[in-house]
């Protein structure tokens, strides 16, 4: 039997943002801007070979919804109230982990999840993998600065990352900084 994946677009302070539901779990969260959107269809394609992609009107008891509402309004959801569906290499899940277990208004950079994962020199691979997260602002991408303190990539666009760190408490400086490890 064919799996469904349910896409609904729903709306966030940041703007609308599409979430991807499968039976197992939250399977995507992206902003829908098209790059993007590429990028996460193929990665469904990839990963759920066998699934039927639909899109649905959004549920307002849906537990995607309830948790980025409780974000949103400033909670601390834990990522533990929401069940994931994340699927990609064991290199890739390694580092999303590793970004589930940055704390809520914390920040961390990108080399100091290498050395975290072993990878001394994975940096820029890190880098690759954060950028393939399927499940933004669940799983904290935003939540990597480069090792100066400064801000780099983010799918949403750096404008949203800076919000979602000012969010969450985090004082960005106006120059970039050497972070303490």
């Amino acid at each position: 039997m064919p799996q469904t994946i349910a896409m609904t677009m729903l709306r966030t302070p940041l703007g609308e943002v599409l979430a991807g539901t499968s039976a197992r779990g939250v399977c995507a969260l992206e902003y829908p801007r098209p790059t993007r959107r590429r990028m996460l269809e193929a990665r469904l394609r990839r990963w759920f070979p066998d699934a039927e992609i639909v899109e649905v009107a959004p549920d307002p008891h849906a537990p995607i919804g309830d948790w980025l509402d409780r974000y949103f309004a400033g909670a601390r959801p834990p990522t533990s109230d929401i069940r994931l569906d994340l699927r990609g290499t064991s290199f890739e899940l390694s580092v999303w982990q590793a970004l589930l277990d940055i704390p809520f208004g914390r920040t961390d950079s990108y080399s100091a999840l290498a050395r975290k994962l072993r990878r001394p020199n994975g940096a820029r691979a890190v880098g690759l993998a954060v950028g393939r997260n399927p499940a933004s602002i669940i799983v904290p991408c935003h939540r990597v600065l480069g090792a100066d303190g400064s801000l780099r990539g983010y799918g949403g666009g750096l404008e949203r990352k800076r919000w979602l760190l000012g969010h969450e408490g985090v004082a960005l400086d106006a120059e970039p900084r050497r972070l303490a490890f």
